[in-house]
């Protein structure tokens, strides 16, 4: 079992967590609807990514009555 030689004082035990933290998150506007999105990722309002439609959205899809 590992045993402590010294005792760690809170300043070292602290510093050693300075590269724990949490950093803010860094969103881009969308190019289509100007939407902030994370990078890399589909935008949630309009569905597109890297200026193509990905993800067809609930307003533009056409479902017959029948079928519903």
């Amino acid at each position: 079992m590992a045993v402590q030689q010294n005792k760690v004082s809170k300043s070292r035990r602290n510093n050693r967590r300075a590269h724990d933290s949490l950093t803010a998150a860094n969103p881009n506007e969308c190019n289509n609807c100007g939407e902030l999105k994370r990078p890399h990722h589909i935008c949630s309002a309009c569905g597109h990514y890297d200026d193509n439609q990905v993800i067809a959205q609930t307003e533009e899809i056409d479902l017959d009555e029948d079928a519903a």
